[in-house]
Protein backbone atom coordinates (compact mmCIF):
# COMPACT_ATOMS: atom_id res chain seq x y z
CA UNK A 1 0.00 0.00 0.00
CA UNK A 2 1.57 3.52 -0.99
CA UNK A 3 2.19 5.99 1.52
CA UNK A 4 0.02 9.79 0.84
CA UNK A 5 2.47 11.99 -0.79
CA UNK A 6 3.05 14.77 1.63
CA UNK A 7 2.13 18.31 0.43
CA UNK A 8 4.38 20.78 -0.64
CA UNK A 9 4.09 24.11 1.87
CA UNK A 10 5.54 27.43 0.81
CA UNK A 11 5.82 29.88 3.77
CA UNK A 12 6.39 33.96 3.58
CA UNK A 13 7.39 35.53 5.96
CA UNK A 14 9.03 32.58 7.44
CA UNK A 15 11.06 34.69 10.36
CA UNK A 16 8.86 36.10 11.87
CA UNK A 17 6.91 35.36 15.23
CA UNK A 18 4.27 33.27 13.37
CA UNK A 19 6.59 32.06 11.09
CA UNK A 20 8.85 30.74 13.08
CA UNK A 21 6.45 28.47 15.11
CA UNK A 22 4.42 27.45 11.75
CA UNK A 23 7.18 26.43 10.67
CA UNK A 24 7.65 23.74 12.87
CA UNK A 25 4.17 23.39 13.46
CA UNK A 26 3.93 22.68 9.44
CA UNK A 27 6.86 20.45 9.52
CA UNK A 28 5.02 17.56 11.64
CA UNK A 29 2.69 16.84 8.51
CA UNK A 30 3.95 18.41 5.35
CA UNK A 31 7.43 19.00 3.54
CA UNK A 32 7.73 22.97 4.16
CA UNK A 33 9.81 25.43 2.12
CA UNK A 34 10.24 29.26 3.28
CA UNK A 35 11.19 32.43 1.53
CA UNK A 36 12.30 35.46 3.82
CA UNK A 37 14.26 38.34 3.04
CA UNK A 38 16.02 37.43 6.92
CA UNK A 39 17.74 34.43 7.22
CA UNK A 40 15.14 31.07 8.21
CA UNK A 41 16.13 28.75 10.99
CA UNK A 42 15.51 25.24 11.35
CA UNK A 43 15.28 21.69 9.29
CA UNK A 44 13.46 23.59 5.80
CA UNK A 45 14.47 24.10 2.57
CA UNK A 46 14.78 28.01 2.70
CA UNK A 47 15.42 31.11 0.34
CA UNK A 48 16.62 34.35 0.70
CA UNK A 49 14.50 36.84 -1.15
CA UNK A 50 11.06 39.23 -1.28
CA UNK A 51 7.57 37.07 -2.39
CA UNK A 52 6.68 39.75 -4.58
CA UNK A 53 9.88 39.70 -6.70
CA UNK A 54 9.85 37.43 -9.49
CA UNK A 55 13.73 37.06 -10.29
CA UNK A 56 13.83 35.83 -6.49
CA UNK A 57 10.37 34.07 -6.59
CA UNK A 58 12.20 31.69 -10.06
CA UNK A 59 14.67 30.44 -7.09
CA UNK A 60 11.26 27.91 -6.48
CA UNK A 61 10.81 26.64 -10.33
CA UNK A 62 12.07 23.08 -8.97
CA UNK A 63 9.30 22.82 -6.68
CA UNK A 64 5.84 21.30 -7.03
CA UNK A 65 3.93 23.78 -4.47
CA UNK A 66 0.75 22.44 -3.45
CA UNK A 67 -0.17 25.14 -0.71
CA UNK A 68 0.96 28.72 -0.02
CA UNK A 69 0.86 30.39 3.41
CA UNK A 70 1.30 34.01 2.67
CA UNK A 71 2.23 35.66 6.66
CA UNK A 72 4.72 38.18 5.49
CA UNK A 73 3.79 42.35 4.75
CA UNK A 74 4.43 45.40 5.58
CA UNK A 75 2.63 46.18 8.79
CA UNK A 76 0.65 48.73 10.83
CA UNK A 77 1.75 52.60 10.23
CA UNK A 78 3.07 51.57 7.20
CA UNK A 79 3.00 54.40 4.19
CA UNK A 80 0.37 53.77 1.62
CA UNK A 81 3.18 53.66 -1.09
CA UNK A 82 4.94 50.66 1.21
CA UNK A 83 1.79 49.29 2.02
CA UNK A 84 0.02 49.09 -1.58
CA UNK A 85 2.91 47.95 -3.45
CA UNK A 86 4.23 45.26 -1.14
CA UNK A 87 0.44 43.70 0.35
CA UNK A 88 -1.62 44.52 -2.82
CA UNK A 89 0.99 44.02 -5.95
CA UNK A 90 3.69 42.29 -4.61
CA UNK A 91 0.91 39.55 -3.02
CA UNK A 92 -0.37 39.61 -6.75
CA UNK A 93 3.09 38.59 -8.89
CA UNK A 94 3.07 35.79 -5.94
CA UNK A 95 -0.18 34.56 -6.76
CA UNK A 96 0.30 34.57 -10.52
CA UNK A 97 3.21 32.82 -9.96
CA UNK A 98 2.21 30.21 -7.72
CA UNK A 99 -1.53 30.17 -9.67
CA UNK A 100 0.33 29.52 -13.03
CA UNK A 101 2.23 26.57 -11.41
CA UNK A 102 -0.95 24.65 -10.11
CA UNK A 103 -0.55 25.57 -6.53
CA UNK A 104 -3.95 24.34 -5.50
CA UNK A 105 -4.74 26.08 -2.14
CA UNK A 106 -3.79 29.53 -1.04
CA UNK A 107 -3.66 30.73 2.78
CA UNK A 108 -3.66 34.66 3.06
CA UNK A 109 -2.48 36.06 6.41
CA UNK A 110 -5.24 38.99 6.60
CA UNK A 111 -6.37 41.46 9.34
CA UNK A 112 -9.07 42.92 11.18
CA UNK A 113 -7.88 45.96 9.88
CA UNK A 114 -9.37 45.09 6.69
CA UNK A 115 -12.98 46.16 8.28
CA UNK A 116 -11.26 49.58 9.53
CA UNK A 117 -10.41 48.92 13.61
CA UNK A 118 -7.16 51.02 13.32
CA UNK A 119 -9.50 54.07 12.93
CA UNK A 120 -9.73 55.53 16.12
CA UNK A 121 -13.33 56.66 15.21
CA UNK A 122 -14.27 53.44 13.78
CA UNK A 123 -17.70 51.96 14.51
CA UNK A 124 -18.53 48.72 13.02
CA UNK A 125 -21.69 48.40 10.70
CA UNK A 126 -23.34 45.42 13.75
CA UNK A 127 -21.76 43.30 16.31
CA UNK A 128 -19.95 40.56 16.46
CA UNK A 129 -18.41 42.28 13.02
CA UNK A 130 -18.99 39.72 10.08
CA UNK A 131 -16.19 37.91 8.04
CA UNK A 132 -16.58 40.08 5.27
CA UNK A 133 -17.44 43.62 7.17
CA UNK A 134 -16.65 46.30 4.38
CA UNK A 135 -13.68 48.15 4.37
CA UNK A 136 -13.89 51.45 6.53
CA UNK A 137 -10.10 51.84 6.81
CA UNK A 138 -8.57 55.48 6.71
CA UNK A 139 -5.17 53.55 7.46
CA UNK A 140 -2.91 52.21 4.42
CA UNK A 141 -2.37 49.26 6.46
CA UNK A 142 -6.00 48.12 6.67
CA UNK A 143 -7.14 48.83 3.00
CA UNK A 144 -4.05 47.12 1.66
CA UNK A 145 -5.56 44.05 3.44
CA UNK A 146 -8.63 44.17 2.19
CA UNK A 147 -7.53 45.02 -1.32
CA UNK A 148 -5.83 42.01 -1.29
CA UNK A 149 -8.86 39.68 0.05
CA UNK A 150 -10.18 41.15 -3.15
CA UNK A 151 -7.27 40.39 -4.96
CA UNK A 152 -7.82 36.83 -3.81
CA UNK A 153 -11.34 37.11 -5.10
CA UNK A 154 -9.98 37.92 -8.56
CA UNK A 155 -8.04 34.96 -8.29
CA UNK A 156 -10.55 32.32 -7.43
CA UNK A 157 -12.28 33.62 -10.93
CA UNK A 158 -9.03 33.27 -12.50
CA UNK A 159 -8.75 30.04 -11.22
CA UNK A 160 -12.37 28.74 -10.19
CA UNK A 161 -10.76 25.05 -9.08
CA UNK A 162 -8.37 26.31 -6.31
CA UNK A 163 -8.79 27.28 -2.63
CA UNK A 164 -8.64 30.86 -1.75
CA UNK A 165 -8.75 31.70 2.26
CA UNK A 166 -8.08 35.11 3.78
CA UNK A 167 -7.51 35.37 7.40
CA UNK A 168 -8.63 38.19 9.53
CA UNK A 169 -6.39 37.72 12.22
CA UNK A 170 -6.66 39.65 15.38
CA UNK A 171 -3.86 41.51 17.34
CA UNK A 172 -1.50 38.69 18.40
CA UNK A 173 -1.86 39.12 22.72
CA UNK A 174 1.48 37.31 23.56
CA UNK A 175 3.99 38.98 20.71
CA UNK A 176 6.27 40.83 23.04
CA UNK A 177 5.05 44.16 24.34
CA UNK A 178 1.06 42.98 23.61
CA UNK A 179 1.18 40.71 26.87
CA UNK A 180 -0.81 42.68 29.17
CA UNK A 181 -3.23 44.70 26.91
CA UNK A 182 -6.66 44.93 28.27
CA UNK A 183 -9.35 47.46 27.84
CA UNK A 184 -11.66 49.10 30.87
CA UNK A 185 -14.32 51.75 31.28
CA UNK A 186 -11.94 53.88 33.36
CA UNK A 187 -9.16 54.19 30.86
CA UNK A 188 -10.80 52.44 27.64
CA UNK A 189 -8.65 52.07 24.50
CA UNK A 190 -8.13 54.35 21.93
CA UNK A 191 -8.73 51.87 19.57
CA UNK A 192 -11.08 49.66 21.70
CA UNK A 193 -11.49 46.97 18.45
CA UNK A 194 -7.95 46.49 17.89
CA UNK A 195 -7.76 45.18 22.08
CA UNK A 196 -11.28 43.38 21.82
CA UNK A 197 -9.79 41.21 18.98
CA UNK A 198 -6.59 39.49 20.35
CA UNK A 199 -6.35 36.05 19.89
CA UNK A 200 -3.19 33.85 21.07
CA UNK A 201 -0.10 32.68 18.39
CA UNK A 202 -0.89 29.34 18.88
CA UNK A 203 -4.59 29.47 17.93
CA UNK A 204 -3.82 31.33 14.90
CA UNK A 205 -0.27 28.80 13.91
CA UNK A 206 -3.21 26.17 14.83
CA UNK A 207 -5.66 27.47 12.90
CA UNK A 208 -3.84 27.75 9.80
CA UNK A 209 -2.70 24.50 9.84
CA UNK A 210 -6.27 23.04 10.15
CA UNK A 211 -6.42 24.79 6.86
CA UNK A 212 -3.66 23.41 5.39
CA UNK A 213 -4.52 20.04 6.00
CA UNK A 214 -8.04 20.23 5.37
CA UNK A 215 -9.87 18.92 2.43
CA UNK A 216 -9.73 22.04 -0.09
CA UNK A 217 -12.78 24.00 -1.18
CA UNK A 218 -12.84 25.68 -4.46
CA UNK A 219 -13.31 29.40 -4.27
CA UNK A 220 -12.36 32.44 -2.23
CA UNK A 221 -13.57 32.97 1.99
CA UNK A 222 -12.39 35.41 4.25
CA UNK A 223 -12.69 34.36 8.12
CA UNK A 224 -12.19 36.04 11.37
CA UNK A 225 -9.59 34.68 13.75
CA UNK A 226 -9.59 36.09 17.13
CA UNK A 227 -9.49 34.57 20.83
CA UNK A 228 -12.65 33.11 22.58
CA UNK A 229 -13.00 35.52 25.02
CA UNK A 230 -12.06 39.03 25.24
CA UNK A 231 -9.38 40.79 27.52
CA UNK A 232 -11.56 43.84 29.53
CA UNK A 233 -11.79 44.46 33.36
CA UNK A 234 -15.26 45.87 32.54
CA UNK A 235 -18.48 44.81 31.14
CA UNK A 236 -17.82 45.17 27.18
CA UNK A 237 -20.81 46.80 27.03
CA UNK A 238 -19.59 49.31 28.98
CA UNK A 239 -16.39 49.87 27.61
CA UNK A 240 -18.22 50.59 24.10
CA UNK A 241 -20.08 52.81 25.59
CA UNK A 242 -17.12 54.87 27.46
CA UNK A 243 -15.31 54.80 24.10
CA UNK A 244 -18.13 55.09 21.57
CA UNK A 245 -20.48 57.41 23.51
CA UNK A 246 -24.08 58.09 21.76
CA UNK A 247 -22.72 55.79 18.85
CA UNK A 248 -22.83 53.12 20.97
CA UNK A 249 -26.71 53.16 20.49
CA UNK A 250 -26.07 52.36 16.62
CA UNK A 251 -25.23 48.71 17.75
CA UNK A 252 -26.75 46.01 19.31
CA UNK A 253 -25.02 45.51 22.44
CA UNK A 254 -26.48 43.29 24.60
CA UNK A 255 -24.67 40.57 24.45
CA UNK A 256 -21.73 42.26 26.17
CA UNK A 257 -23.23 43.10 29.48
CA UNK A 258 -21.00 41.00 30.96
CA UNK A 259 -16.79 41.37 31.50
CA UNK A 260 -14.62 40.12 29.08
CA UNK A 261 -13.82 36.11 30.25
CA UNK A 262 -17.68 35.86 29.73
CA UNK A 263 -17.98 37.88 26.76
CA UNK A 264 -18.65 36.21 23.18
CA UNK A 265 -16.14 37.63 20.82
CA UNK A 266 -17.01 41.20 18.97
CA UNK A 267 -15.77 39.46 15.79
CA UNK A 268 -18.36 36.56 14.39
CA UNK A 269 -16.38 33.41 14.14
CA UNK A 270 -19.48 30.56 12.79
CA UNK A 271 -17.90 30.03 9.54
CA UNK A 272 -14.22 29.47 10.70
CA UNK A 273 -15.80 26.58 12.97
CA UNK A 274 -18.40 25.04 10.77
CA UNK A 275 -16.66 25.43 7.16
CA UNK A 276 -12.70 24.60 8.42
CA UNK A 277 -13.59 23.08 11.77
CA UNK A 278 -11.47 25.59 14.21
CA UNK A 279 -12.47 26.98 16.96
CA UNK A 280 -9.62 29.29 19.28
CA UNK A 281 -9.33 27.57 22.73
CA UNK A 282 -7.26 30.23 24.45
CA UNK A 283 -8.71 31.83 26.71
CA UNK A 284 -6.99 35.68 27.28
CA UNK A 285 -9.22 36.51 29.91
CA UNK A 286 -9.55 33.58 32.12
CA UNK A 287 -8.69 35.57 35.77
CA UNK A 288 -9.64 38.33 37.74
CA UNK A 289 -7.64 41.76 37.34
Amino acid sequence: MTSRRRSTVLVTGASGFLGRRLLTRLGEEHDVIAISRSAVSGPVRSYRGSFGSLDDLKQLDGHDIDVLVHLASEIGGATEEAALSVNLLGTRRLLRYLGERGCRRFVLASSIAAAGCLDPGFVPLELPIGDRHPCLAVDAYGLSKYLAEQLADYFSRLFPDRAFVSLRIGSIADKPGNEDRWCSVVAPSYRPFVLLGQVAADDVVDGIATIVGAPGRSGARVYNLVAPDVRSRDAVADVLRAKLGERAARLDVSPYEVIGRHSPPVYAMTALRDDCGFVPTRRLASVDR
